[in-house]
């Protein structure tokens, strides 16, 4: 399929063709047969992304701040690999559009069917491409009178839809619309079809009259002066009951202007991205409230309702998002003596291979322009159906006499991209022969980058492929078993990142698996094998006795909206993140662990991430794991003190080894870039595979340091130790 994408470090734009997205659970997979460009949105994202990165960093000093602290906790060589890897990432735009469904996910059944014609809504998820997969709650179904064109712009209108409902007008109030872009056109018409009377402020002549033809009773160009007198004449000397503010401008002149013309105790909603600095005085006297809208209504940001369709108490919240995009499709239907009318709005349609001349009428404005909509073809992939997978044409695989890491890739996130694809492109034993990703336009990227032969979007392609004998997983975590499962199944090797699995059931099944299988399995434990851990290791094993390892990580606070978070894809911080640590101490130790304790401080935040794990061995070897977000993430993140036979050693977040080993101090410093292991990592994984020599990490091993992970979770719910 076709799909506009932008290079989130030059702001290059492109169509490009990319495997179509496959449809999940509670989503549908919709044919697209138009998209709007979002104007004043795009084009400020566009722009950014055009930014060098000086200037993008000005316009960003709270994520230069972050960079400046990583770069001290973590080393220069890492940040930049870091910084690279998330400005690598390509970016589909846009944001509002309308098609039929092509399939229903589970979970969806009867709600909507094969061939519904439906708007759907959401940054990344109604993006400019012929298809889209969008979950149920960004979704909603279009009158049979309600054209495409008409329904794509479906989700702005619902934006002014919410930012009208904060004011809660009232029939015959009169309601002031500040800058008619496309969202303040369409507040003015909803505004009108909810019987107030409609003042619209602007610069542009033209727009203004067509929003008088449109529905507004009254406009006014600020070029001509303040507003008050005029606005006070039409209302008896009252000014506007509220005011919707939908102006795209880094000046105050909005607010300034709004105070100006609004009565006492109006109401003051913002929905566009303008200066929020006020006039005190002016507000102060009349008492004015302001309210920021939340884009298209309750449920947005709600990873819960946009995600898993989580249903609202109507009760409590009558108007959803959903309900906001529904309504106003069904405003647009002609069958209405008083309808929304986008038609009027649209200024220009292109196809999707024109789409560049698009977005260079949007950006550059060489011509008026309004409501710019990106049109799909109707028939022809129709016909042939989606394709979920593309190949690039490489040529045969290079030197086929000899046994090779012919690799498939499921997942292709930012640490897959800036941690692993990097070195497996460089290895010359690694053939990489797919990745799969759930979104088209991430395989195709990073087929493109790194050299795949074929890019997906189906899992089949990897398992399928007899050419593939090993495969590599950094999906969420909660796919992790069942894919390593079935890689086992097909006789390939695996490398899966953390954790293994996230439950004993899922264990049970990756041990059946490989019970059958000729192929082993690997988890990326990758700090095994990292340079300081090799020397610590190699000088704790001859010393007699018992150990007693401290480990401290201060992991830092996960992003509200992260997946981890999310209990059918993340699971936590526990079974994802502690249990390189958990594994660490049973290399360090060499010893099996026998018995687990483990504590949680008060839940503040809505995830359990402050843990202390007490762990025993069977040799008496003891090692305590103190996990926290608590701390500030600017220090240390990983520290560990290992006390054996009359030695202490030390690693500070991998930047220094330090041994103490009688009275004398030996040290080893990186200086510039950590080395958490993930070279040494890979480079087993690969002999393992090409020389046939069995699992670099014993599996039994692998099997135990998970078990005693989930271990952890277990004592933190039963409040006692857990044996293993």
């Amino acid at each position: 399929m076709k799909q506009i994408v932008q290079s989130a470090s030059t702001g290059a734009l492109s169509v490009r063709d990319v495997p179509v997205p496959r449809v999940k659970p509670g989503h549908l997979l919709v044919r697209t047969a138009a998209s709007l460009i979002s104007a004043g949105t795009e084009r400020m994202v566009v722009e950014f992304a055009k930014k060098s990165l000086i200037a993008k960093a000005k316009s960003r000093p709270d994520l230069v701040k972050q960079v400046v602290a990583k770069i001290h906790r973590d080393g220069l060589l890492a940040t930049l690999d870091a910084v690279r890897a998330r400005l690598d990432q390509p970016l589909p735009l846009g944001y509002s559009a309308s098609g039929v469904v092509l399939e229903v996910g589970p979970g969806l059944e009867g709600r909507f069917q094969v061939g519904d014609r439906v708007a759907i809504a959401g940054a990344g998820i109604a993006n400019h491409a012929e298809y889209n997969v969008a979950p149920g709650n960004l979704t909603a179904s279009v009158p049979g009178d309600v054209s495409h064109v008409e329904a794509c712009f479906g989700t702005l209108a619902s934006i002014a839809l919410n930012g009208i409902r904060l004011l809660e007008p009232k029939l015959g109030d009169v309601v002031g619309v500040i800058g008619v872009g496309l969202v303040g056109q369409l507040a003015a018409q909803l505004l009108a079809i909810h019987g107030c009377r409609v003042v619209c402020l602007d610069y542009s002549a033209q727009r203004l009259a067509l929003a008088r033809s449109i529905g507004a009773e009254f406009t006014w160009n600020l070029a001509d002066g303040s507003p008050s007198a005029f606005i006070g004449s039409q209302t008896n000397g009252v000014g506007c009951d509220g005011v919707v503010i939908a102006a795209a401008t880094d000046s105050r002149e909005p607010f300034d202007t709004a105070a100006d013309i609004a009565r006492d105790r109006a109401k003051i909603s913002l929905v566009g991205i303008t200066g929020t600095a006020f006039p005190y005085r002016e507000f102060m006297k009349k008492e004015l409230s302001v309210v920021v809208s939340r884009s298209y209504g309750p449920g947005r940001y709600d990873n819960d309702f946009e995600k898993h369709n989580v249903k609202y108490p109507v009760g409590w919240i009558r108007w959803t998002e959903a309900d906001n995009l529904s309504e106003c499709v069904r405003l647009m239907s002609p069958s209405r003596t008083l309808r929304l009318t986008p038609t009027a709005l649209t200024t220009h349609r292109f196809s999707i291979q024109d789409a560049e001349k698009a977005y260079e009428l949007v950006t550059e404005g060489a011509e008026p322009h309004l409501g710019v909509v990106i049109e799909y073809p109707a028939d022809e992939e129709a016909r042939v159906g989606p394709i979920s997978t593309i190949e690039m044409r490489t040529g045969p695989n290079p030197d086929p006499g000899r046994r090779r890491c012919s690799l498939g890739v499921i997942g292709a996130g930012s640490f897959a991209r800036s941690k692993l694809l990097p070195t497996l492109a460089r290895h010359p034993k690694v053939v990489l022969q797919t990745v799969v990703t759930q979104r088209g336009v991430s395989a195709e990227d990073t087929q493109r980058k790194f050299g795949f032969r074929r890019c997906g979007t189906d899992e089949s392609a990897v398992f399928d492929d007899p050419e593939i004998n090993a495969v590599v997983i950094t999906t969420p975590h909660s796919t992790h078993a069942a894919l390593t499962a079935r890689a086992l199944s097909a006789g390939k090797a695996v490398l899966v990142e953390k954790p293994l699995a996230l439950t004993r059931d899922e264990m049970n099944s990756v041990i059946e698996a490989r019970n059958t299988s000729s192929a082993f399995f690997q988890v990326g434990f990758n700090r095994r094998f990292a340079p300081m851990i090799a020397s610590l290791h190699r000088h704790l094993a001859p010393l007699p006795g018992p150990k007693n390892v401290l480990m401290r990580i201060n992991a830092g606070q996960l992003a509200p909206d992260s997946w981890q978070r999310e209990p059918d894809e993340g699971s936590g911080r526990i079974l994802g993140e502690l249990c390189h640590f958990v594994d660490l101490a049973r290399f360090l130790i060499g010893a099996p662990i026998v018995a687990v304790r483990a504590d949680a401080a008060r839940l503040v935040r809505g995830l359990c991430e402050d843990v202390t794990v007490a762990i025993r061995f069977s040799d008496g070897s003891l090692c305590t794991l103190v996990y926290t977000a608590l701390g500030d993430p600017a220090y240390s993140k990983e520290r560990m003190e290992c006390y054996a036979g009359g030695t202490v050693a030390s690693i500070d977040n991998f930047r220094m080894l330090e041994i103490v080993a009688n009275g004398s101090v030996r040290r080893q410093w990186s200086r510039l870039k950590q080395d958490k292991g993930h070279q040494g990592e890979l480079d087993a994984f690969v002999a393992a595979v090409v020389e046939n020599t069995g699992p670099p990490v014993p599996e039994p091993e692998i099997v135990e340091t998970s078990l005693a992970t989930i271990a952890v979770v277990e004592s933190l719910r039963t409040g006692s130790v857990v044996l293993l």
